[in-house]
């Protein structure tokens, strides 16, 4: 009777081990890569930076009363900085975003000028706003790239002339308020990796003021010289914002 245990048992242990053999080994499965989630360009947004401007004008003064040129045109020029506050939304379909957005500039953005001639002196732009569109492409999930035009109005300050050798200003012209029109080209970057919602842009613009034209009166009495000054004022500038931005709907997941 124990031959016959022992026996069965060696068999029962020659087959397990036999089974285990014949088992094949555990295949390798390699995780599948899961795209990185990347924020949605769709929403609104509040953005603060600044940047450098550059404007050039054409000028001339004119008889008042007949139109008839005082003296010729002269190109004069203007350098400077600004701080820049902004507001918009964006819409997001596909790969293309398209927005509308307002901006304020605190300027100081001046320069030469001069008038009659012999009288110079120093013409300040301190305020300009915006308001417009824009549309871009997505070259990366968190890269858009975009064109840019609206509406734009500027203020330049008024300003006093001095005749060169004499003490003191001797005439002035008033300050004024222009609108005109603005393009642009830019790129923004989602910088999720600092914190979600921040974006980095910056935009170059061109900006066409109407036409200015101002009296010259004598400095101190304000009373009327006979002549005037027409101005066409032309601006370009770059900014640089940073943008934080409140999204609608979550984040979205790359397709690329």
């Amino acid at each position: 009777m124990k031959k016959i245990v022992l026996a069965l048992t060696a068999v029962v242990a020659m087959t397990g081990a036999a089974s285990a053999a014949d088992l094949a080994a555990r295949p390798y499965t390699k995780a599948p890569v899961v795209a990185a989630p990347v924020p949605s360009w769709t929403g609104c947004y509040l953005g603060a930076g600044g940047g450098a401007a550059m404007t050039n004008n054409d000028y001339n003064d004119f008889v008042t009363t007949t139109g008839a040129p005082f003296n010729p045109n002269t190109t004069g020029g203007a350098r400077g900085w600004f701080g820049t506050v902004q507001g918009g939304c964006d819409y997001q379909f596909g790969n293309w975003v398209a927005g509308a957005f307002a901006d304020y500039d605190f300027m100081d953005v001046h320069g030469d000028h001069s008038t009659l001639g012999a009288a110079f002196g120093q013409q300040k732009q301190d305020w300009q706003w915006a308001v417009g569109g824009r549309v871009g492409y997505l070259v990366l999930p968190q890269l858009l790239t975009y064109v840019s035009g609206g509406y734009t109005q500027g203020h330049w300050k008024g300003t006093d002339y001095s005749v060169l050798g004499v003490v003191g200003p001797q005439v002035s012209t008033s300050g004024f308020t222009k609108g005109g029109w603005f393009i642009g080209t830019g790129d923004e970057y989602a910088l999720t990796s600092f914190l979600p919602g921040l974006f980095w842009k910056t935009e170059y613009r061109y900006s066409e003021f109407d036409r200015a034209n101002t009296d010259i009166t004598v400095f101190g009495t304000g009373a009327a010289s006979g002549l005037s000054q027409t101005q066409k004022l032309r601006e370009h500038s770059v900014r640089s914002e940073l943008v934080y931005r409140f999204n609608w709907g979550g984040p979205l997941v790359a397709k690329y």
